[in-house]
């Protein structure tokens, strides 16, 4: 048997996963995401495969978020044919998220053709895909439960396990049998955490594994607790109603919209804050929300209970708005205080937020709030970072708004739980570790850690370098 390990995206850097394993010759595409970033260079690297479609036998999505979905829609329009293999929560939240990301980008087109003819420039740009081929991709999704294995190609079996990091995520079990010989690999696309709301914990998989693919976005962060969360965005929103000010908060539309709802409604029902108005304006969360309401199979046992036993909406309370069109968001503008204000991107890179942030970062009386993973040369890195001036749309601002950040939000595991999730795994057979998805100095952390830690093989996954498994 002969196997092999190549990644062609998330090596060394966060977003953009693709990843590929060979086995005697058959490829399979382990997730088809987008590079988030500076636009000019995530421009390039989305357009550049790296890889022939026709070589291509099988594709597996772990989970919805665009950097791990976002290109498939180009991959079917160049050409591949077969099955992408998803749970089924992740199916409906990919079609979303591709949907959206096929609108912005002949939105974008519109725009700066517009921008181009008024000075006289030639402009050339083309989106990378439109909205016929992120229905493509959507069809040609295979909907797998989670520990249901299924067989996609001679020898070759695939088991999803809920990765417990958003709604429908998960660790994509594969095991190869051939020539008398047997290989497990645990390809994790991004790992949650314990104790979140909403969704289970990380699943232990079954089996003692060859190899480990695993994601390093916080590998040299710990995560602060829950509680202190709580307690931090409680105190935010208490500062807020005393200003008559207001929160924006850019989050990623599907799981941390949810989660951020159901913790304001925990607070309001404890009466620890007053009733604040909370706009969540963003036309994909909202419908992300009803994906939430349709999968219920995905949630841990107090949703459920809550959801199933009692029929209560963790998604919504009384003081909680969808605004769905653009004269709705553009009115939030003018809204009185207090106030919070949610919208994607997490990123700030598109959406609604821009717009928001464009109205109030100069507002002092405006806490703009980061709640998750802010990648290299994005908006929101520079808005975290609290660089004095920040440019959006072309435009200078001066960075008067209070920034402040919560990390125990975030849906990736920190180096502690990816050693205590690994821990629990049967590592008899274990003969590396490949660490992809992060940025260099949380690799290079990650690495030391888990070698310190009973992990000795532990591996920094290049870019285009093949890795031999087995």
């Amino acid at each position: 048997m002969n196997a092999d390990f190549y990644s062609l995206g998330a090596a060394g850097e966060v977003t953009g996963s693709k990843h590929v394993l060979e086995i005697d010759g058959k490829s399979y595409l382990i997730d088809c995401g987008a590079f988030q970033g500076s636009r000019a260079e995530a421009d390039r690297k989305n357009r550049n495969f790296g890889i022939a479609v026709d070589r291509i036998d099988g594709a597996i999505l772990t989970h919805g978020h665009h950097d791990h979905c976002g290109l498939f829609p180009l991959l079917v329009k160049r050409g591949y044919t077969g099955n992408i293999y998803a749970t089924p929560a992740s199916r409906d939240i990919a079609s979303l998220i591709m949907m959206d990301s096929a609108h912005i980008q002949a939105s974008d087109a519109k725009y700066l053709s517009r921008q181009a003819q008024k000075k006289g420039e030639k402009f050339d740009w083309t989106p990378l895909y439109d909205e016929q081929d992120a229905i493509q991709a959507t069809s040609q999704m295979v909907g797998v439960s989670y520990n249901r294995p299924l067989y996609i190609g001679d020898g070759v079996s695939l088991e999803f396990h809920d990765a417990g990091h958003i709604l429908g995520s998960a660790i994509a079990s594969i095991t190869v049998k051939r020539d008398g010989g047997e290989l497990l690999i645990f390809a994790g696309g991004d790992l949650g955490r314990k104790g979140k709301p909403i969704i289970r914990d990380p699943a232990i998989p079954g089996g003692a594994p060859d190899y480990i693919i695993l994601e390093s976005t916080y590998g040299d962060r710990l995560h602060d607790s829950a509680a202190d969360a709580i307690e931090k965005l409680a105190d935010i929103a208490r500062r807020t109603v005393k200003s008559r000010g207001r929160i924006l908060i850019p989050s990623f539309a599907v799981e941390r919209t949810q989660e951020l709802v159901y913790y304001f409604h925990l607070l309001v029902d404890r009466r620890v804050i007053p009733e604040i108005p909370i706009f969540v304006d963003s036309p994909m969360a909202t419908n992300a929300t009803t994906i939430f309401q349709v999968h219920p199979e995905c949630y841990d046992d107090d949703v459920m209970e809550a959801f199933i036993k009692h029929h209560k909406n963790p998604f919504g309370f009384n003081s909680l708005h969808f605004t769905t069109s653009v004269q709705e968001s553009m009115a939030l503008n003018d809204h009185a205080g207090p106030l919070i204000i949610i919208s994607a991107d997490g990123m700030c890179e598109a959406g609604r937020i821009q717009h928001h942030l464009i109205h109030s970062i100069e507002d002092p009386n405006t806490t703009i709030l980061t709640v998750g993973y802010m990648a290299e040369n994005t908006l929101g890195r520079r808005i975290r970072n609290r660089e004095s001036e920040i440019k959006i749309h072309g435009q200078w601002f001066k960075l008067k708004a209070r920034v402040e950040e919560i990390n125990a939000f975030s849906a990736h595991a920190d180096y502690a739980e990816s050693l205590e999730w690994l821990r629990a795994i049967d590592t008899s057979r274990l003969k590396g570790i490949l660490l992809v998805h992060g940025e260099k100095k949380a690799q290079a952390f990650l690495k030391k850690h888990l070698e310190q830690n009973g992990f000795p093989n532990t591996q920094i996954v290049q870019y285009g370098k093949t890795y031999k498994l087995g």
